[in-house]
């Protein structure tokens, strides 16, 4: 099968993907099972950890860059793997911990409001737009459209690193804030 036929076969998953998982995101994030009359303990140990895993994924997304740089593209797919893991564990925890805790708000007062709304407000686009740009890169390397591939991949990254950054930075601001 040719690069781009092969592309083409992926194309509709990235794209209902790409709709899915926010969507899907928002429906959960309007499910609190507490307030719903579960009585389910909060996962309030979650946090820390997917922030850890955020920061995992930015520091795996910098070896990534730099084995392909040094000419190591099984490493640099291997590394990008699991990235899209963490990823997917990060979501995981993420809507597991609002579908049972009550929403924290920052509590921060003056110009460091708006600094953590700025960050929290562009992570949150940035994530919700890097979907479809992780996928398309991702199905571009493994189909061999290497040159493609490298030319979104100028894109993806930085955006994904932000995204990455940011989520660690969101929850160092707010984790003063947490109720357990």
């Amino acid at each position: 099968m040719e690069n781009r036929e092969l592309e083409k076969k992926y194309n509709i998953w990235i794209w209902i993907l790409s709709i899915a998982i926010p969507v899907v995101v928002a429906i959960l994030f309007t499910v609190n099972l507490q307030k719903l009359g579960y009585d389910v303990k909060p996962l309030s140990f979650l946090p820390p950890i997917y922030a850890t895993i955020n920061g995992i994924t930015a520091v795996l997304l910098f070896l990534a860059v730099a084995a392909i740089k040094k000419g190591n593209v099984k490493l640099h797919e291997k590394l990008i793997k699991v990235c899209i893991g963490c990823s997917i564990a990060f979501l995981a925890m993420y809507v597991a911990y609002h579908m049972t805790s009550i929403e924290t708000k920052f509590g921060g007062e003056g110009y460091i409001r708006y600094v953590y709304f700025f960050i929290l407000i562009t992570h949150i686009l940035l994530s919700i737009i890097i979907i479809p740009f992780v996928l398309i890169t991702f199905v571009r390397g493994i189909s061999g459209s290497y040159q493609r591939h490298k030319k979104l991949a100028r894109i993806t990254y930085p955006m994904w690193l932000y995204v990455a950054v940011t989520g660690v930075i969101v929850y160092l601001m707010i984790s003063p804030y947490y109720v357990n």
